[in-house]
């Protein structure tokens, strides 16, 4: 198997295990001693860290609060709301013997939190004056994965889950669709993934929601990314756990519900998206370092070259861009270039000896064509913010137009099946779950979502030519 010299397996061979050797190797993550447990090192946390705090942001700018709920449940609490307790029965870890006894009820280890979080919600909510209720909660969870991929699926993954509680539908779902615009702008503006927003068909619903959606992203190798969910669970959870108020004319009333998360699994998002053949690919946006200086010089002016670098280097934070001095004697220049482009930085500045006669340094991009460029020491910050809003803007066209150009509007069960081989089809549907079955088996891909900006459109199903369901075509895939 061909490998470059610093021996990743190239996507177009096998992107399973180009993925693989990419997040260890950019020391991202390492497997965690627990079965489908992850390490995430530094690298990868810093991450995870300015996408949190953006999108907690976010959060915070809709009106919500920030709050801490426990991780361990009692069993019977999941068991209250039935479709809910059937859907994640699977994936549970439960604890069983605790201080060295069998505990009289098992205790769950959380895979989300709608349960306890409905517990408290019937304590703190009384009156149509406590309403909403606007909560978020950053947290691990565990969900015990047969199948399991770093950052993509893992028995513990950290991530944000909003819950929130309404005096109607009308306002819960607009709850519901705010965050989802949230999501689909967070995935866009930061980690430059061109997501689709949609609902998910009820075979493909979040368990005990009435309403399900999604925002949707296209990895390099044609397969989908799940990249945040949003649902509206209707009076579901108010039912099993009493979360009613008073109205306003001193009756009772059930109120509406909602949840909502993003995970660490967009982490993953962001390295299939952007990741080639070198490595790593960061949005600037996202990047640990946006620009990592490497000093070239030996002897006596490798003091001056150096200082040089600091000196440029205190600027470039004075700017507001996070900058990385790799000032290692030990490694060669073309060692540090192979490491960083296989960290994905976005701009790399060389400075010799001769740069700093002519008062310049040599640019180098992750991805383009333009080769180095040198450029003016005196102006490197403005410079450089261009360039990293140009590369940010980059990267999100060209995933842009990669989805684009591998989903293909399908009217026959061959072109179907051609479309999904390597990407996406846009098709009409059944809405039959035993339909969505039949193409799963035959081609292992299934309903990513309804697209919300799909125009309407009447016909018969792709695959067994019944009377479509949606009023507008379905978007499919095969997915992680």
């Amino acid at each position: 198997m061909a490998r470059d010299e610093r021996g990743v397996t190239p996507q177009s061979e096998d992107f399973s295990s180009w993925y693989n050797e990419v997040v260890t190797k950019a020391q991202l993550v390492e497997r965690g001693p627990a079965r489908g447990t992850m390490v995430i090192r530094p690298y990868g946390y810093r991450i995870w860290e300015l996408l949190q705090a953006d999108l907690d942001g976010r959060i915070k700018d809709t009106g919500h609060e920030n709050a801490y709920f426990p991780m361990l449940i009692p069993e019977s609490y999941l068991k209250r709301e039935a479709e809910h307790v059937e859907g994640f029965a699977p994936e549970l870890a439960v604890v069983t013997h605790a201080g060295g006894k069998e505990l009289e009820e098992p205790l769950v280890l959380r895979p989300t939190s709608e349960t306890v979080i409905g517990e408290m919600m019937a304590k703190w909510v009384t009156s149509y004056r406590d309403l909403p209720l606007l909560l978020n909660q950053w947290a691990n969870v565990v969900r015990w994965e047969m199948r399991t991929r770093l950052f993509l699926r893992t028995t513990e993954f950290l991530w944000q889950e909003g819950h929130t509680a309404h005096a109607d539908e009308a306002e819960a779902m607009e709850e519901t669709l705010r965050m989802l615009d949230v999501y689909e702008r967070v995935s866009r503006e930061m980690a430059a993934i061109p997501v689709v927003p949609g609902e998910k068909t009820p075979g493909e619903r979040f368990a005990g929601a009435v309403k399900t959606f999604t925002v949707e992203g296209m990895m390099r190798d044609g397969k989908a990314l799940q990249s945040g969910t949003t649902h509206y669970l209707g009076t579901n959870f108010a039912k099993a756990f009493t979360i009613q108020f008073s109205n306003d004319a001193g009756h009772l009333e059930l109120c509406h519900t909602t949840s909502w998360g993003m995970s660490t699994r967009l982490v993953g998002g962001v390295i299939m998206t952007h990741g080639d053949d070198k490595g790593l690919v960061l949005p600037p946006k996202l990047a640990p370092h946006q620009v990592v200086i490497v000093p070239i010089a030996r002897g006596e002016q490798a003091q001056t070259v150096l200082d040089a670098a600091r000196e440029l280097a205190t600027r470039l934070k004075a700017a507001g861009i996070r900058v990385h001095i790799d000032d290692r004697p030990q490694l060669s220049p073309g060692f540090k270039f192979n490491e960083w482009e296989m960290r994905g930085v976005p701009m790399r500045l060389e400075i010799g000896p001769r740069d700093l006669a002519a008062g310049t340094a040599l640019l180098a991009k992750r991805l383009g064509n333009e080769g180095k460029t040198a450029i003016a020491l005196d102006t490197a910050p403005e410079t450089l913010l261009t360039a990293l809003e140009d590369f940010q803007a980059f990267l999100l066209q060209r995933a842009t137009d990669f989805r684009e150009s591998h989903t293909a509007t399908t009217d026959t069960w061959q072109d179907f099946t051609t479309a999904v081989a390597t990407g996406w089809a846009r098709a009409l549907h059944c809405g039959r779950p035993e339909c969505e079955d039949e193409i799963k088996s035959e081609t292992a891909a299934t309903p990513r979502c309804i697209p919300l900006d799909g125009l309407a459109e009447a016909g018969v199903c792709v695959r067994c030519d019944a009377p479509s369901a949606y009023g507008k075509r379905v978007l499919f895939g095969r997915s992680y």
